[in-house]
């Protein structure tokens, strides 16, 4: 072999970013000039070249060549010791080739860099940021993550204290920024902080300044802007349509329901009904016995079984039938149940022999707001209403075409109760209550 080429040093140590010289020794042993080609081989080939490229010797001639290594100062080169070689190759004879080899130690370097995501939050609570650190050195770092102190209003914390990063990584830690008080309205207040990744660095580097982010967290008030006037709309606008309920509408309802059956028409009638009788003695008696029918219907209505009908109606239906002609009839009752046991019914009305009640109107009270059901009953097996108590106080009916009770026929209501309501401002009752008015025309029978 004519070729002998050696490195000066077997070990080399190379720090990132810089450019370190390795000496070659090349001898041409051979009779003739000869012209050597350089090549490196190993990992470190792509940062390293031989300078000159190309060397020609005389025959007994030597001399020296340079490896250049440069290894970049990024996270692609990991810190450690690398093998390399030296191929050196002879252009007139290939077989002469030489490969020297040697071991090259890449040092190890620190970069570290962090920004917060997103820089600034909001929110009446608490705000939410990450820290993202980047190591950009080429050996595995722990970084340590801080607040800075400078105000006391808003506190810092992050979910980690430590982060591991890789070579070439990102990792990135979690914190939450709360006010020191609770803001219920007001003004949004801005609360600047600071953040810092301090980078652990082994014993011999030098140490690393830790870098230092700034951020914000904007503080909202719990309760908005909007919600104090809206609640003030609100009552207002509530207190608008109860004094328009109460003042207007409550009232024309009532009045409209007693309008359409009036007691003090219906009494007048059945007096001058009575002035025309021939036998005044015989009405005055039945206006008698309706009296004492009236307290028995105020027994009924306290929970009695036998219902009894009401005075007025009575009354009524007996002057009509002494002249023959049709008379306004009106009549009321009062019901009580209690819970449990059964249905209580109480006759509001009971219609004469050789009479038929027209039934127009049917005004239905629950003033106590009783839970439970009602059916208003007029003649045999005819359910004029059926109706749930919890869902009025007071209703009203008036029919177009007349509910027609024959003679004999009654006009009852039964209550089932559920649930006895309790009266604003008052005791709870033991029973449920509810009343019955009901108006119409008593007419006699054409065969009568």
């Amino acid at each position: 072999m004519s070729l002998t080429a050696s490195l000066d040093a077997s070990s080399v140590s190379a720090a990132p970013g810089e450019e370190t010289a390795v000496p070659l020794q090349v001898r041409n042993s051979g009779a003739t000039v000869e012209e050597y080609r350089f090549e490196v081989v190993g990992a470190c080939a792509a940062w390293s070249a031989v300078e000159p490229a190309v060397l020609s010797l005389y025959p007994g001639d030597s001399r020296t060549v340079s490896l250049m290594l440069r290894p970049p100062r990024d996270a692609t080169v990991p810190a450690g010791e690398t093998p390399f070689g030296v191929r050196v190759v002879p252009t007139g004879e290939q077989g002469g080739t030489v490969v020297p080899e040697g071991r090259v130690t890449v040092l190890p370097f620190t970069e570290t860099t962090a920004e917060l995501v997103p820089r600034s939050s909001h929110g009446s609570r608490r705000g939410r940021h990450q820290l993202a650190v980047d190591n950009r050195g080429n050996t595995p770092v722990t970084v340590r993550l801080g607040a800075q102190p400078g105000t006391e209003r808003a506190r810092v914390a992050f979910d980690v204290a430590e982060l591991q990063v890789a070579p070439g990584h990102a990792e990135f830690g979690r914190l939450r920024v709360r006010p020191a008080k609770r803001m219920w309205r007001g003004t949004p207040v801005t609360h600047p902080f600071q953040v810092f990744a301090a980078t652990q660095v082994p014993e011999g580097q030098e140490p690393v300044a830790p870098v230092l982010v700034d951020g914000s967290y904007q503080q909202e008030p719990l309760l908005p802007r909007w919600l104090p006037r809206a609640l003030i709309t609100a009552a207002v606008l509530l207190i608008a349509l109860a004094g328009i309920w109460y003042a207007l509408l409550r009232p024309a309802v009532k009045s409209a329901a007693r309008e359409a059956v009036t007691p003090e028409a219906v009494r007048s009638a059945a007096a001058a009904d009575k002035s025309k009788a021939p036998s005044q003695g015989d009405t005055a008696g039945t206006g008698a016995d309706a009296g004492a029918g009236d307290a028995a219907g105020a027994d009924a209505g306290a929970g009695a079984s036998k219902p009894t009908p009401s005075p007025t109606a009575e009354a009524e239906a007996s002057a009509g039938a002494g002249d023959g002609a049709a008379t306004p009839t009106s009549a009321q009752v009062r019901v009580r149940d209690s819970v449990g046991g059964g249905s209580n019914s109480s006759t509001a009305l009971q219609v004469p022999k050789g009479h038929t009640f027209q039934l127009t109107d049917i005004v239905v009270q629950n003033p106590q707001g009783d839970a439970g059901t009602v059916v208003i009953s007029a003649g045999e097996n005819t359910s004029a209403l059926s109706l749930g108590l919890e869902n009025f106080r007071d209703s009203d009916y008036h029919f177009v075409t007349p509910i027609l009770v024959p003679a004999g026929g009654k006009v009852t209501m039964t209550i089932d109760c559920r649930k006895v309501g309790k009266p604003v401002g008052a005791r709870t009752p033991s029973r449920c209550s509810e009343s019955l008015f009901l108006g119409g025309t008593m007419r006699p029978d054409s065969a009568g």
